[in-house]
């Protein structure tokens, strides 16, 4: 196992519950969680993944640290049997939106103050983000990181912020906090954001759909977004 993971899985720390219990969902090498206890940064872990493959990987890996006491290896599809591990903080990462949504949808039991929710979606993080406003939850926290590409973590926790100002469809795509930071990231991340669009909307055009109309409207507000982003440098 390397000794540092890579700023992708590394962005989940500052969110961490000091010396806490943490539950790694579909962990893979369970390389997160090895890396946490063994830098004191949590005290347990309860790693699980939906494959016996990557859970055998895991428990060798867990095996090699010596810390086969400390973290738990479970065989479920997603949150199913994690909630007698009572975990402080869950993870969520390599995985799609959508799918973080089902995986929660299907959980209730993550609808806790005491619980911190730290996911990282693959792909369509505004829905992920449009669910979680829905359903009660805060975001509390995000931010950008960089492995083969850009990604986005955020932090979110149930029922802890009352009126927040609704979300435009720029916020929910790149997300409030990152859009209010200055992660050298944005920039990038907006313009790929951009071009992915513009390319949606000529798609919809060429196909003789002519309704791209809330394909504009994220358009104007990511180029917005955009603009603000170089007057502030």
């Amino acid at each position: 196992m390397p000794n540092k993971l890579d700023e992708r899985l590394m962005s989940a720390v500052p969110y961490l519950k000091k010396g806490g219990r943490v539950a790694d969902v579909g962990t893979d090498h369970a390389y997160l969680p090895i890396y946490l206890l063994e830098s004191g940064i949590s005290s347990f872990a309860v790693a699980s993944d939906l494959r016996k493959g990557p859970l055998e990987r895991a428990r060798q890996n867990v095996e090699a640290a010596g810390l086969a006491d400390r973290i738990e290896l479970v065989l479920c599809d997603g949150l199913s049997k994690i909630e007698p591990f009572a975990p402080d903080d869950i993870l969520l990462f390599g995985m799609g939106g959508e799918l973080i949504v089902s995986i929660l949808d299907a959980a209730p039991w993550v609808q806790n103050q005491a619980i911190g929710l730290i996911l990282q979606p693959m792909s369509h993080p505004e829905i992920l983000r449009a669910y979680l406003l829905e359903q009660g939850f805060a975001i509390l926290g995000e931010s950008l990181s960089f492995a083969d590409r850009i990604y986005q973590t955020i932090y979110a926790r149930f029922g802890v912020a009352k009126d927040q100002a609704p979300y435009t469809k720029a916020e929910l795509l790149v997300g409030r906090h990152n859009l209010a930071g200055s992660s050298p990231l944005l920039r990038p991340l907006l313009t790929r954001e951009i071009e992915i669009l513009g390319r949606v909307i000529a798609g919809k055009k060429n196909a003789a759909a002519p309704d791209t109309r809330e394909e504009e409207t994220l358009l104007r507000q990511l180029n917005e977004e955009l603009e603000k982003h170089h007057e502030n440098k």
